[in-house]
């Protein structure tokens, strides 16, 4: 996330509608990239649904016939808003989803709506078990669904001790859920002996592999022995549909955290700790595609900036009594992997 600044030069959050120095009333630009100051007389107004009920923080232009942001007009479904718990937990969901939104934006990823363009457009529909126990979190045709209840802390974490997880986030869900949504409309399509798909097979699997009798027996039984080697997560080792996911869901987390901690100042050359290296091969693409050596060596380069930031963020964590803040580790297999999302995200963005 980048570091913000108000027109009277107090620092900005990515969440903030109010600035706490001045008082003026702020609000994000996606279009700009930008925290603008609202006024009455202004070219931007605030979304709706932040006028409403405060839950979004996000602009568009005063002009425009629309009353909701980009972001907010994509939600096909909310919640029921006569409760208050409800409203609180809509809220955090809008700004997890905001915050995907963003950085798919930033890697210059259009994102159409379903109104705009139903074949290849992205629909929110948030939903709580309380009213649809049936409701899962998950992607169909370019329709992502979140259960509400993930924005209760008390509800994600028992799911995640139940099912094992080192982490399991609201925002993780936005980024996991994005993967599947951007295969369908970015991948699917192509020819089965397209490189970029030939490029996925090798790195990831065969997608053709039976996708429900794989969740089963990875719920029955539980990732393989050794999985560290080859996934970032256990969940990534049951289908390669999911080690994709679980892989660009983590790029998008790197990336988010690499542009945080250096907009505010900390910086790589500035901590003391030894440099850890990853061999020259973790950065590398499959051989179908085009090979350059300066992006590998690029990407290498912003990999191990992150894994020497996130030694730091464990080290805070554990010295202020709470569990690794960050513990995945990336094998040079995973790193592979992370490598060919960056590819994805480069081509993407390009096209777009």
């Amino acid at each position: 996330m980048q570091r913000f600044t108000c027109d009277c030069g107090n620092v900005l959050f990515f969440g903030n509608s109010k600035c706490l120095k001045c008082g003026g009333v702020v609000g994000y630009d996606p279009v700009g990239g930008a925290m603008v100051r609202l006024r009455p007389e202004g070219k931007m107004k605030r979304c709706a649904n932040g006028v409403k009920h405060g839950v979004c923080n996000w602009t568009l232009p005063t002009e425009a016939k629309e009353r909701l942001c980009v972001a907010c007009s994509m939600n096909r479904t909310i919640p029921d808003l006569s409760t208050a718990r409800n409203m609180m937990l809509w809220g955090r969901t809008e700004m997890a989803k905001r915050r995907l939104i963003y950085t798919l934006l930033r890697l210059g990823i259009s994102l159409p709506s379903k109104t705009q363009n139903p074949k290849t457009g992205l629909a929110f529909d948030i939903v709580s078990t309380l009213s649809n126990p049936t409701v899962t979190t998950g992607h169909l045709n370019g329709v992502i669904t979140v259960n509400l209840e993930e924005a209760d802390d008390t509800y994600r974490q028992i799911n995640r001790q139940q099912l094992g997880e080192n982490s399991r986030t609201l925002l993780g869900h936005f980024r996991h859920e994005s993967a599947h949504y951007l295969w369908q409309r970015c991948l699917s399509e192509l020819p089965w002996d397209d490189p970029q798909r030939l490029a996925f097979r090798e790195r990831f699997g065969d997608e053709w592999l039976d996708y429900s009798s794989s969740l089963i027996a990875h719920y029955q039984r539980g990732a393989t022995t050794g999985w560290e080697q080859n996934f970032i997560t256990g969940y990534a080792a049951s289908h390669p549909w999911e080690d994709w996911a679980e892989t660009w869901a983590h790029y998008l987390q790197i990336m988010d955290g690499l542009e945080t901690c250096e907009s505010l100042g900390i910086q790589v050359k500035h901590l003391a700790l030894p440099l850890l290296m990853l061999p020259g091969e973790a950065g590398t693409l499959p051989a179908m595609l085009p090979q350059d050596g300066i992006v590998d060596g690029e990407f290498l380069a912003w990999l191990q900036r992150w894994m020497c930031l996130s030694t730091v963020l464990n080290e805070i964590s554990h010295s202020i009594g709470e569990a690794p803040l960050y513990p995945f580790v990336i094998s040079v297999r995973v790193a592979q992997k992370l490598r060919l999302a960056h590819h994805y995200a480069q081509v993407w963005g390009a096209k777009d």
